[in-house]
């Protein structure tokens, strides 16, 4: 049976797990600021627990994101070190499926709205629905993209809500509470949803299976936003934007 190693740092969560015989070990850490300190004693700690050992690994997979700048190249870069280390192939998992992945074990959504934090007045968002295993898991509906919270699902299919039978899940709901008050989807929404790394290592089996891994040097994040920094007085500017939203 597959054995694959999942990393996970694209947020405040810091989380690796380990699928093997079938079973999802896993170690996690919140809060944390230097996710490349926690993550190896993490994955060391998986490999004995489970009586398995990085050479016997399949692949490693990990969340390319989007989300923290520095998060996905941690994430990125310890795959690929690891890769390196044990000549193993790598699977990048989009971190916004990963989340609507949870949202399925949690109630069996199959169509999920993921709305992710991206700080800066942003959100990460997607809206995926589930067709099966055998037709290809998750397909997107509105591929993952960064906008104001005003402009979820006001983009992409020209809808200006989510339907009735999709399920809204994600810290960024949360995030931007007051954003996002009215909307439809917030009333059944699970805003505690973050990416994991037992979600990354479900689809990472996945997409091993469908011959989806890429070699080590291929291996890239995925970012959304280009500009990961803004000028004190473009912050200044922003937060003037924003107020004027909110006090019209």
């Amino acid at each position: 049976m597959l054995t694959l190693l999942a990393i996970e740092t694209s947020t405040s969560l810091a989380s690796v797990a380990l699928l093997r015989n079938g079973e999802i070990h896993t170690r996690e850490s919140q809060g944390v600021h230097t996710h490349s300190q926690v993550i190896l004693p993490m994955v060391q700690e998986l490999l004995v627990e489970a009586g398995a050992t990085l050479a016997q690994c399949d692949a490693i997979a990990f969340g390319a994101g989007p989300g923290s700048f520095t998060g996905v190249r941690t994430a990125c870069g310890i795959a690929q070190g690891l890769g390196y280390g044990g000549n193993l192939p790598v699977v990048p998992v989009v971190t916004l499926e990963a989340m609507a992945e949870a949202c399925r074990e949690l109630n069996g959504a199959n169509d999920v709205l993921t709305v992710m934090d991206a700080a800066m007045g942003e959100v990460y968002w997607a809206r995926y629905r589930y067709l099966g295993q055998a037709m290809g898991g998750w397909q997107p509906v509105v591929e993952p993209r960064l906008s104001s919270p005003a402009d979820v699902y006001a983009q992409g299919d020209g809808q200006t809500d989510v339907l009735a039978n999709t399920l809204a899940c994600g810290n960024g709901l949360a995030t931007y509470a007051t954003a996002f008050e009215g909307r439809i989807f917030v009333q059944t929404a699970l805003a505690n949803i973050l990416p994991h790394a037992r979600q990354i290592a479900r689809l990472g089996a996945e997409a091993f299976s469908q011959g989806k891994a890429v070699r080590v040097h291929d291996a890239q994040p995925f970012y959304l936003r280009n500009k990961v920094a803004y000028t004190t007085a473009e912050r200044a500017e922003l937060a003037a934007q924003q107020l004027t939203k909110v006090c019209g």
